[in-house]
């Protein structure tokens, strides 16, 4: 596909919202829009709002750094539908040719993102983690696409034995999916307002009705999800198949917290799915990640590594655990975890009185 390259211009967002709700990661891939456009010539950021009655929400999107939003309302956009969306989508990227294109890697954009690249013939890098802006004034040597402009987007690879960064040199948009909770948030400007241009595609009823929804089912969880975690009280192999309660009475000392899993202690069925952290599980960010009997493989670490502080608990001293935590304990973690929860008890009730 021959194309001018300098037609497309700026970074443009998936505000991905479900009940007229916008997702969390619609406003870290803004925030992160934001921080990419700073180095480009065009640092118009803008999102891309699809549903039904949703215009109200486009000032929350400036809030985090967009300076327009392109609001697609139709009510065949009401609930989300693959054909509808992503015919949409391709209609905006046709019209507006912006250079970047950002997905969150949820269930949503998971399903549409390669629809959309694939409709528009463009790449799609998936599952990313990083993402900055190729600076052409220090190429590497020996690249031959080092003297331009291009955004350099990494992901796990080979199983996550890998960090492949990869770039899209002949196409555009350059577009991304990008994993919930890796971006980091920009500070809320409360009271932003954005642009809002209204943006109307045609015969998106007919590829609505094309498929019907019977029944929607919303799984509940009793338990906070490890996402929304200050605090993640983290189990690995090392729990050696043991009650995590001895995790889930240390997780309860503090505000805001809750325990979570290696993939070795899912799969082992120590515990469910929605516990676990890793490229093949979720991504957290908490203020504080405790690494109980993790050895910190690299597939783990992608999950965790962006935590603000690290602490890792683990018989072994050369862990590649301890490579990456803030603090380190070398010990059994059945004796040193109970005497932490016992402490950090004693003290809080200290404070209480």
């Amino acid at each position: 596909m021959n194309i001018n390259k300098a037609d497309y211009k700026g970074v443009f967002v998936f505000a991905q919202q479900v009940d007229n709700k916008i997702a969390a990661v619609a406003y870290e891939l803004v925030s992160e829009g934001r921080r990419l456009a700073e180095r480009l010539a065009d640092k118009t950021v803008t999102a891309v709002l699809l549903g039904y009655k949703v215009e109200s929400l486009a000032d929350r999107l400036a809030e985090y750094g967009a300076d327009s939003v392109i609001v697609v309302d139709d009510p065949a956009l009401e609930v989300y539908k693959t054909e509808p969306y992503a015919a949409a989508m391709v209609k905006v990227l046709q019209a507006k040719k912006p250079e970047i294109m950002l997905f969150g890697a949820s269930a949503i954009g998971r399903d549409m993102a390669p629809r959309v690249s694939a409709r528009i013939g463009t790449g799609l890098v998936a599952d990313c983690t990083k993402l900055e802006i190729q600076d052409p004034a220090n190429p590497e040597p020996g690249d031959k696409y080092g003297d331009q402009v291009l955004l350099r987007m990494t992901r796990p690879a080979f199983g996550g034995n890998v960090m492949a960064t990869i770039r899209s040199p002949d196409h555009r948009p350059q577009i991304a999916t990008v994993r919930p909770g890796v971006m980091r948030l920009v500070e809320k400007k409360a009271g932003a307002k954005a642009k809002i241009e209204k943006f109307s595609v045609e015969g998106l009823k007919a590829k609505a009705d094309a498929v019907k929804i019977l029944d929607t089912i919303m799984k509940k969880s009793t338990r906070m999800d490890i996402s929304d975690a200050k605090i993640l009280v983290s189990g690995g192999r090392g729990m050696g198949g043991s009650d995590y309660r001895i995790l889930e009475d240390f997780a309860s000392c503090f505000p805001n917290a809750t325990i979570s899993a290696s993939r070795a202690a899912v799969d082992a069925g120590w515990q469910p799915k929605d516990r676990q952290v890793g490229q093949t599980g979720k991504t957290v960010r908490p203020h504080v990640y405790f690494a109980c009997g993790i050895s910190g493989a690299i597939q783990h670490l992608a999950g965790m590594e962006e935590s603000d502080i690290i602490i890792a608990i683990n018989k072994n001293p050369d862990a590649p655990i301890f490579q990456v935590a803030d603090y380190g304990v070398v010990g059994d973690l059945f004796k040193v975890v109970p005497l932490l929860t016992k402490e950090i008890k004693s003290i809080m009730a200290e404070k209480a009185k």
